[in-house]
């Protein structure tokens, strides 16, 4: 079985191809500049030229992006976007115009004229990935059993909600309804409306002919992690310390028993050891973390954890925000790849929703020796 695995962060898309009938380090990798990036790279370029620009396509991440559209804005230049490229800045096309974008209708596009460089957005380019594999043997439209595909989803908020709470709201309903880290990941027929993002990735798949998993990228990081044979203790502590967003999760033997998800951008070692400390003790507050500018927190069990099994690991591209912690943290690297966390977490959640896959994968990811980490 052979199934391709692409975690869109904001630094890289980090690309696995996983193929049951080798040993897991042996399976194709890559890591590349995210799509962000390279949508900035070339907003950049279109800004030493002095062109307008058209943006077309979909919905992706923004962060670098939208940063690099605001600079061609700020030089003068024009901007404009159909709508469902325009909801990449704001779901909200009113405060997208107020920056200055002027939104067009697809029709429109191919009247503008002049010096125009056209981009179209999208946080998942499959040719892309095909052509890069193809150079080197490998036919993913031949050969691919599976796709998985990770990304960080706000979601749509309704007017006037805060868009950190309704995030944390959607986590939080999602633990309750499954207690269980690949809750967060659903087949592209299945994922909710408001998972906009998520949407607009399902539609951009050019295949319809195998099964297509979407999952949020921070619960699948820490659903990898638990692929490394040091994360068999509970309970834990699993934090996936991200570029933008920092989530951590307390694991018992029962499952999920608390978690919370703050801005990386916005916390010190010092302020992360705290809401470590309280996550552990079972008393950390919701107004804890959003009051502090963070998305929130919830717990499912109240109770401390005991003071001499305390046990916190950490992954993600910022994990050295907790490298002198007094906590000790374990660095994860399973299968010897911290990079590749989040595509783990995908190919384990794809066992779960997808029957026909389960057995096999979870046999190659124990190694052959049935010896599950599950």
């Amino acid at each position: 079985m052979l199934i391709l695995a692409v975690d869109v962060g904001t630094g890289t898309q980090d690309i696995l191809l996983f193929d049951t009938q080798r040993e897991v380090e042996n399976c194709l990798k890559m890591v590349m500049p995210s799509p962000t990036l390279q949508l900035a790279a070339a907003v950049r370029v279109a800004s030493r030229r002095g062109d307008d620009l058209l943006l077309t396509g979909v919905l992706m991440g923004g962060g670098p992006c939208a940063w690099a559209v605001e600079d061609h804005l700020k030089a003068g230049c024009r901007v404009y976007a159909t709508p469902s490229a325009a909801c990449t800045f704001n779901d909200d096309l009113e405060a997208v115009a107020a920056m200055g974008i002027t939104l067009i209708g697809d029709d429109e596009t191919r009247t503008l004229d002049g010096d125009i460089t056209r981009l179209r957005l999208a946080d998942f380019d499959y040719q892309a990935i095909a052509g890069a594999f193809s150079r080197f043997g490998v036919d993913l439209d031949r050969d691919l059993d599976g796709l998985a595909i990770a990304v960080f989803d706000h979601g749509s908020a309704p007017p006037g909600t805060s868009d950190r709470l309704f995030r944390f709201e959607y986590l939080a309903e999602r633990i309750r309804a499954e207690n269980r880290l690949s809750a967060f990941a659903f087949l592209a027929e299945d994922v909710p409306s408001l998972m906009t993002r998520m949407q607009a990735v399902a539609g951009s798949v050019p295949r319809d002919d195998i099964p297509v998993l979407l999952m949020d990228s921070a619960p699948a990081a820490v659903l990898g992690a638990l692929e490394d044979p040091s994360l068999r203790r509970r309970p834990a502590i699993v934090a996936n310390v991200g570029n933008f967003h920092c989530l951590a999760f307390r694991l018992g033997e029962e499952g999920i028993e608390g978690v919370f998800e703050h801005h990386t951008g916005e916390i010190d070692l010092e302020q992360l050891e705290f809401f470590l400390d309280r996550l552990a003790e079972g008393s950390l507050t919701h107004a804890q973390i959003f009051e502090s500018n963070g998305h929130g927190a919830i717990l499912f069990r109240h109770g401390p954890m005991p003071p001499d099994s305390l046990y916190v690991a950490v992954t993600g591209p910022r994990r050295n925000l907790l490298r002198r912690s007094r906590h000790r943290p374990y660095f994860a690297t399973p299968f010897g790849d911290m990079m590749l966390v989040g595509c783990y977490g995908m190919v384990r959640a794809y066992a779960d929703l997808v029957p026909d896959a389960h057995e096999v994968i979870k046999h190659a990811l124990a190694g052959g020796d049935g010896k599950s980490l599950w």
